[in-house]
């Protein structure tokens, strides 16, 4: 099989972005580096055989590796019974993974709305590479939240360390500068090269924290020794780590698609995310999921297929195989570096400028964004979702009502309100919801129509155009019946128009035959109805 140039150079690019990610990931899971470049190693390759993405690079990732660690600290022992720990953790979150698929769990990722996507992609970006900017200037710094950890990096300025920031700004430059040759795997020659002026110059001399040693050798798997207590809490626990892995790559892939125009299948997409994550627990790794850094990485240095990730599995397989010695000497800045080089165009803000443009769901935006930055990726994640979903019950339940006329020689009827050239029909009004009847809207709407037509003398029939009612529950029949006798107390007719046909068979069965019988298929037929009755009256 041929492969493309574009691939090649892409995967050769994120093998040079995996390992400095795995390295960092580890340590912030706890765990020995090597877990996680073996978990980079055999993920992707699983992924490209089951996962529809062609942009996703599934290996561990921040958030996983952060939740991870809290997992372990709640069990008391060794190094090694967390080892255990993690990899019993890794295969149940696997497992879950295919129960969601097989229960049809992926139909909720739509729920997730595109600006929640863009302001999710946004967020997320901005919060890892703050989070690199101690590696770069030598520091240590530990909060619970984004607004303490900048207070921590601000008070931590005198301690920054000059070489380091020296080497990260240098490595940023390179990296940049080498995207405009995009035949050259950029990433990929920073980090060889950084590690080879680390040997060259004995940079952990000078201050410089460099990688250190790497055991990624593989190890036959095994089933860890627990007993049924401990499984049982740990299985709770991992919920989270399967809802963070999750909400993740799911972001990670629908962004990445949206771009390009692609498709991905949230099923699918549940079953290779389960699939990975158990090969990452036989090859006693780390949890997995498309991390964003890595798609995004992918992305930008061209990638047209699924080979790219299994080139930058196997390239970094052989990264560790045959150049262990000198990568042990990268310096954490150029992996840093890195990481922030591949997030940069995610700051791009012109899809969220252009929301604010439109004037649609930039609040929905903002509130991903910012929820990822002051919550964290779960909180936030959530809280856009709820806000997207509170913003369509808010449209639902508080529709506009049009009254409408007819254009000059023509049968379609518009509202009046923007359309001032339409006219109104004689002895009568027709009324058009914005949104469709149901439970949340029906009395308040139906009860301001009545109020509107009853200062009206000269009207003698109303129209309620359904158009965008397809069905109705049974608030809103009932509601639409009461309409019906209230208007005839007045002394009004009801006229139905654009009633469908369940619409029709649920007012029959409620004994509105009558009803029935004034209803219409088009807004023209019933004002043609209302007409010949007001003239037929005179």
């Amino acid at each position: 099989m041929r492969i493309d140039r574009r691939d090649l150079i892409a995967g050769l690019s994120v093998a040079g972005l995996l390992l400095p990610e795995a390295v960092a990931y580890a340590g912030i899971a706890g765990l020995p580096p090597g877990r996680a470049v073996a978990a980079a190693i055999v993920a992707p390759l699983v992924y490209a055989l089951v996962g529809a993405s062609r942009f996703a690079v599934v290996s561990p990732t921040s958030s996983s590796a952060a939740i991870l660690a809290a997992i372990l600290a709640t069990f008391p022992g060794d190094a090694a019974a967390r080892a255990d720990l993690a990899t019993v953790a890794i295969a149940v979150s696997g497992v879950v993974f295919l129960l969601a698929r097989l229960a049809g769990l992926g139909l909720l990722t739509g729920f997730i709305a595109r600006p929640v996507l863009r302001g999710f992609a946004f967020g997320l970006a901005v919060t890892i590479i703050l989070h690199q900017i101690p590696a770069i200037v030598g520091v240590t710094v530990t909060a619970p939240n984004l607004g303490e950890f900048l207070l921590g990096l601000a008070a931590s300025l005198p301690n920054w360390h000059p070489p380091g920031l020296g080497i990260g700004v240098a490595s940023l430059v390179a990296l940049f500068a080498l995207r405009r040759l995009p035949m050259l795997p950029g990433a990929f020659g920073v980090v060889l090269a950084g590690a080879a002026l680390s040997a060259a110059f004995d940079l952990p001399a000078h201050g410089i924290a460099v990688v250190g040693r790497i055991d990624a050798m593989p190890s036959l798997p095994r089933l860890p020794d627990l007993d049924l207590d401990t499984l049982s809490r740990l299985a709770q626990l991992t919920l989270p780590l399967v809802l963070i892995l999750f909400a993740e790559s799911w972001g990670t892939m629908r962004t990445l698609a949206l771009r390009h125009g692609d498709a991905v299948v949230p099923d699918r997409e549940l079953t290779a995310l389960g699939l990975a994550n158990l090969a990452a627990a036989m090859a006693h790794g780390q949890p997995v999921g498309a991390g964003f850094s890595a798609g995004s990485a992918n992305e930008a240095a061209g990638a047209t297929s699924r080979a790219a990730a299994v080139i930058a599995a196997l390239g970094l397989a052989l990264l560790v195989a045959f150049a262990a010695p000198l990568i042990e000497q990268l310096p954490q800045p150029v992996l840093a570096a890195v990481v922030i080089a591949a997030l940069a165009h995610a700051l791009d803000p012109t899809p969220l400028v252009r929301l604010w443009r439109l004037d649609r769901d930039q609040w929905i935006a903002l509130a991903a964004a910012g929820g990822v930055l002051v919550l964290g990726i779960v909180d936030g994640m959530l809280l856009a979702v709820a806000t997207a979903v509170a913003a369509l019950l808010s449209r639902l339940a508080l529709p506009q009502v049009a009254r409408l006329g007819r254009l000059p020689g023509t049968r379609d009827f518009v509202d009046l309100a923007r359309h001032p050239e339409a006219l109104a029909p004689a002895g009568c009004t027709v009324w058009r919801p914005s949104e469709q009847l149901f439970f949340a809207n029906a009395e308040r709407l139906l009860a301001r129509i009545a109020a509107t037509v009853a200062d009206d003398a000269t009207n003698r029939v109303v129209i309620l155009s359904l158009e965008e009612t397809f069905d109705l529950d049974s608030t809103a029949l009932e509601a639409l019946i009461e309409f019906d006798t209230r208007l005839s107390a007045a002394g009004l007719e009801l006229r139905l128009a654009r009633a469908r046909d369940p619409v029709r068979d649920l007012l029959g069965a409620a004994g509105a035959t009558d009803l029935v019988a004034r209803s219409s298929y088009s807004v023209d037929d019933a004002v043609a109805l209302a007409e010949a009755r007001a003239a037929a009256t005179t």
